[in-house]
């Protein structure tokens, strides 16, 4: 494992909130790694998220594929697979022969437009973009699709849709690749840490890593032990995430990918969830 040192502090010039650490998180929407972290992240914030606030930036790194070769799209694909395969996220690598992405950029763009209506609902967004990515194989650059996120996300559509195209969006995606650049961050995902003195530098992870990593730097972090929330009963999780996958209630719940599947199985016969198949993995889509 490789950690460096970042000499560049968000909290420069910028006021901060109460949260002791700031988490800058280096992702690309196309990224299989990114969305193979959610499970970590998911506990992470779940455990010790009264400590951190996450920020995230576009690295546009995949963005800049625009429209690929064919041998890139096979490659892609290859990759695809591999990294479900080796996570338990599934991602289906032949959205790449079959239903490639036409314009990575727009994506982006969704993406920033999506958050100028808030941070949460730029996650909520983000998310709904790798649901139909990941496990339908849709092409997310398709309006059509972006639309259909932000409805799903409770955007105001006519808001989101004029953003998509502005200089607004376009300008903040052009500050996360100069704050990538800045901070030489050339791996995704990558996660940097802050504390709240700005004369520290930040601490910088990439790729990815098991959960004890990143509590382990929390602690570095912020000179102490910190105190671990209790989990929400696994009713509580599934009814505020809506879709999820088992590999996610694994890790959170520090479960067996067969006891997870024993347990959703069981829901499922109770009609409380329904079962999203996918090549590689399962997911749970919650019905109350």
């Amino acid at each position: 494992m490789t950690l460096t040192s970042v000499n560049w502090h968000p909290l420069k010039g910028c006021s901060a909130d109460k949260k002791p650490l700031e988490i800058y998180m280096f992702v690309d929407p196309l990224c299989p790694e990114c969305w193979a972290l959610e499970p970590i992240m998911k506990k992470l914030h779940i455990e010790y998220g009264q400590y951190f606030r996450i920020r995230y930036i576009l690295s546009g790194q995949l963005s800049s594929l625009n429209i690929a070769t064919r041998k890139k799209q096979a490659d892609l694909a290859q990759h695809w697979d591999k990294t479900a395969s080796r996570s338990g996220m599934s991602c289906d690598g032949s959205l790449w022969k079959e239903n490639p992405i036409d314009s990575p950029y727009v994506v982006s763009f969704a993406i920033k437009a999506a958050e100028l209506q808030g941070k949460h609902q730029g996650i909520r967004f983000l998310r709904c973009l790798q649901e139909r990515l990941f496990l339908e194989k849709r092409d997310v650059s398709s309006i059509d699709v972006l639309k259909e996120c932000a409805t799903a996300a409770k955007l105001d559509l006519n808001e989101f849709m004029n953003d998509i195209h502005s200089d607004s969006a376009a300008k903040a995606f052009k500050c996360d690749v100069k704050i990538t650049s800045e901070m030489e961050v050339e791996e995704i995902p990558t996660l940097v840490f802050f504390n709240e003195n700005i004369e520290d530098e930040g601490l910088k992870i990439a790729g990815m890593y098991p959960y004890d990593v990143y509590v382990h730097i929390i602690e570095e972090m912020l000179a102490e032990k910190p105190e671990k929330q209790t989990l929400p009963s696994l009713d509580v999780f599934m009814k505020h995430y809506r879709l999820v996958g088992t590999m996610e209630i694994a890790v959170v719940y520090d479960l067996s990918v067969e006891e997870v599947e024993k347990e959703m199985k069981k829901w499922a016969l109770q009609q409380k969830v329904k079962k999203i198949p996918a090549k590689h993995g399962t997911f749970w889509r919650y019905i109350g």
